[in-house]
């Protein structure tokens, strides 16, 4: 039976075998990051808005068109969280993070929000998962969160999957290129897309991500900061690909690779799976060196990156079956429910899955059900307080102990 409400346009319901396939993927997250020393951290589904406008961007679409935002009770303008960086940098000033031992090594996963046309992979309420490296400017930082979600993304078997390399370069040395790029872009003005060409003065590395016909024309002939890094910047992206490249990463460096955010300097990557289509980016990122101080803190060097779990799964497309159970305690005789339950009880203290009818049915349809969840024994409580084991697989059955039922399952044999 339907009910009346649904949720809301570009959200969605996380159903149990949906559940299981995200827990696989939580869990491969946790170990690859823990063992490289990433502790996790949440942050509140909600800030000030004044976080992600100073440290998103105001010229991107992020904070021009996708956040929701909205005034609470105390006339203060809150938004749902669009992306995770800037939280985690918000706290890692707040909490004094940045007094520790440098670097900060942190890992989150949860939801966001942004109000963009929902498809395939893309919902307004989404879920990544992330790492973020505060407190160095060392090269090995920048490999170490690309060689990451490599190894995640291998260990869970994603597909297809390519990774881009690119560098914005330093602040300094971004500011002379883009008046040559804006000096471009005002010259075929007439050929760019309407949305482009308000942004020129404000954000003309956003060009590069249009899919209008003749805004890709202009670009193709556009110059790149790759082909024109120097000195320290270009040593770095050197060093970051000597080190990929040690580590036996493929990669391809892509000039025209640019970020959605403005915090980004230097490295920035990007990992693409031909299975999605063209919304291929399944996680990505870069360095951010200027972020912590734009939010008023000291200068502090960072990298990091995140990850869409709802892509991921989208690419992997399979089904994680759903786990048996160890035991189910079946009644012969309504009496021996109390009984059944405690013992269902102590299995599970006991370290074992255990279920027990909880609908009143006979035990033909215990059996039924214990077959439904996946049991691979049932233990049978009769009426005169003897026990039977039954094995699932093989139909065998045989009399149990009822004074060791717990030992009977956990080291008795079957």
């Amino acid at each position: 039976m339907a009910s009346k409400f649904q949720a809301p346009r570009g959200t969605f319901d996380i159903l149990p075998e949906a559940a299981r396939e995200r827990a696989r993927l939580e869990s491969a997250a946790a170990e690859i990051f823990a063992r490289a020393g990433y502790e996790p951290i949440a942050t509140p589904a909600f800030e000030d808005t004044a976080l992600f406008e100073r440290g998103v961007g105001q010229s991107t679409d992020i904070v021009r068109k996708e956040m929701f935002t909205f005034e609470d009770k105390g006339e203060r303008s809150l938004t749902l969280r669009p992306e995770g960086t800037a939280s985690i940098c918000r706290a890692y000033l707040e909490h004094g993070m940045h007094k520790l031992a440098q670097p900060v090594k942190l890992s989150y996963l949860g939801p966001f929000f942004r109000h963009e046309r929902p498809q395939a992979g893309r919902y307004r309420q989404f879920h990544q998962l992330g790492i973020e490296c505060i407190g160095t400017d060392s090269p090995l930082a920048d490999a170490e969160v690309i060689m990451l979600l490599s190894d995640l993304l291998g260990e869970l078997g994603v597909p297809g999957v390519e990774l881009r390399l690119g560098s914005l370069g330093s602040f300094e040395a971004r500011r002379a290129y883009l008046e040559d790029l804006k000096a471009h872009l005002h010259a075929n003005e007439a050929d760019l897309s309407k949305d482009v060409r308000e942004r020129i003065d404000i954000n003309p590395l956003r060009a590069f991500d249009a899919d209008d016909e003749g805004t890709r024309g202009v670009m193709a002939s556009a110059p790149t900061i790759v082909e024109r890094l120097e000195g320290e910047d270009a040593e770095h992206f050197a060093e970051v690909r000597r080190l990929l490249d040690a580590a036996g990463i493929a990669y391809i460096v892509d000039t025209s690779l640019v970020r959605g955010l403005d915090y980004y300097t230097r490295t920035i990557f990007s990992f693409v799976c031909d299975q999605l289509g063209a919304q291929s980016e399944i996680g990505g990122g870069g360095r951010y060196d200027g972020l912590v101080e734009q939010l008023g803190g000291p200068a502090t060097p960072a990298v990091g990156f995140a990850a869409g779990i709802e892509r991921i799964l989208l690419a992997l497309d399979e089904e994680v079956p759903a786990p048996g159970r160890d035991a189910f305690v079946a009644v012969a005789d309504p009496g021996q429910r109390e009984r059944a339950m405690a013992l269902a009880v102590e299995l599970r203290h006991a370290g074992l899955s255990a279920e027990v009818d909880l609908a009143g049915r006979n035990l033909k349809s215990q059996f039924k059900h214990a077959d439904r969840v996946g049991a691979r024994r049932v233990l049978i409580l009769e009426a005169d307080g003897s026990a039977k084991l039954r094995d699932m697989q093989t139909g065998e059955q045989r009399d149990a102990d009822p004074g060791n039922l717990v030992d009977e399952m956990t080291g008795g044999g079957s």
